[in-house]
């Protein structure tokens, strides 16, 4: 769920820069999406999983624990996709991880509903606009192969 809260390690001036991550869970070539349930607006709109960086956290840390409350699974965070998508006047920033799962499958907790996509699948779901860049980038790169 992509929300925001001030990244304790990223500033700008004096009005400190949030911080939301994101992981693009990939298994068997395909990625986990997730379709946001709350809020109305945003309702039925696909996401990756993830959130904001809580104070004393790391990047990796914030997405571990995001994953765990939102999907129920335990992950190992890999490497970014993509370039840092400024939201929210530029006063945050999402980031995107690659990762995979290490212990459970995912449940949708806070989502309605979760789909693994192929490549070929990714314009199959309406992403969040913030999304979409990421979307381009796992079907430019490796991730999916």
């Amino acid at each position: 769920m992509h929300a925001e809260r001030p990244s304790p390690s990223a500033s700008r001036g004096n009005a400190a820069i949030r911080v939301i991550v994101g992981a693009a869970i990939v298994a068997e070539r395909k990625v986990l999406a997730c379709a946001r349930a709350h809020p109305p607006e945003l309702a039925g709109m696909w996401e990756f999983p993830g959130g904001k960086v809580e104070p004393g956290e790391s990047e990796a840390e914030a997405l571990v624990r995001e994953c765990q409350e939102e999907l129920g699974v335990r992950i190992a965070v890999r490497d970014r996709i993509g370039d840092d998508i400024p939201l929210g006047h530029r006063r945050t920033v999402l980031k995107i991880f690659a990762a995979r799962l290490v212990d459970g499958q995912p449940s949708p907790l806070e989502h309605a509903a979760l789909r693994w996509l192929t490549r070929d699948e990714l314009d199959d779901v309406p992403w969040l606009p913030a999304d979409a860049p990421i979307v381009e980038a796992l079907r430019a790169g490796p991730w999916l192969e």
